[in-house]
């Protein structure tokens, strides 16, 4: 046992190596993109399609995708998922196959390259400690998706440490209602168990599930937060059933 013990310590040191100059090298490849050619969705779907895939399969996890068909990706939306990991940003850049935007907390501003890279994506951080800058992020995130963006957010306001669903923060659901555009509830399963929450970076091979759910138009329910419960049991009921 012990000697199992070191061994996942040793390689999951190298997967953490790995894991810094994989991001840090994208991060750059990204931002050089971007400046030659000013457009981010380019550098967007470099995250999908290079960066993330390379750290999941890096991390031994297998991406299960389902119910994809139910939205319509030509029109901009704001999904709304749990969260459960770190690795929940990797599955769903590679999931969404269209370019993603995320609505981060102000903290990941800070992290060298991360913040860069998340502020030239044109991604919104919120001080959740200010109700006043609180409320022009989302002003702004409401702005980005009715210039055509998907947006991402995670209501629970936090990661979830056993895995269970928390209550939905309604605030975030005011962003898809000043839009106009449709909710679209997200699932994630199992990627607490690839990458823990806790301080030492443990990674295990596991399967990671993300389930689409049917988008909920706003124009149909105008209190954010009915909206963000509706959104919430819609996220329990397929989490249970990718269980």
């Amino acid at each position: 046992m012990a000697i199992s013990r070191w061994a996942w310590a040793a390689l999951n040191a190298l997967q953490l190596v790995f894991t810094l100059l994989w991001t840090a090298g994208w991060i750059c490849a990204a931002l050089l993109v971007l400046l030659v050619t000013r457009r981010r969705m380019l550098p967007l779907r470099m995250a999908a399609r290079c960066w993330a895939p390379g750290l999941l399969h890096g991390s031994g996890a297998t991406l299960v995708v389902r119910g994809l068909e139910r939205v319509d990706w030509t029109r901009p939306h704001v999904l709304v998922a749990n969260h459960q990991s770190m690795i929940d940003i990797c599955a769903l850049f590679r999931a969404v196959p269209v370019p993603l935007q995320f609505l981060l907390k102000q903290e990941l501003s800070r992290v060298p390259l991360v913040g860069a890279y998340a502020r030239a994506m044109g991604m919104i951080f919120v001080e959740r400690s200010s109700a006043r800058d609180a409320r022009r992020r989302m002003q702004e995130a409401a702005g980005l998706v009715r210039a055509g963006a998907t947006l991402c957010v995670f209501p629970e306001g936090t990661r979830s440490r056993d895995g269970e669903v928390l209550p939905f923060k309604s605030g975030a659901f005011q962003v898809a209602l000043d839009a106009g555009a449709d909710v679209v509830p997200v699932a994630i399963e199992g990627s607490g168990k690839v990458l823990s929450l806790g301080g030492v970076f443990r990674v295990r091979p596991g399967t990671i599930t993300l389930t689409f759910g049917t988008p909920l138009a706003t124009h149909t329910i105008a209190d954010r937060q009915a909206l963000a419960d509706q959104a919430r049991e819609c996220v329990v009921a397929m989490k249970r059933e990718a269980a």
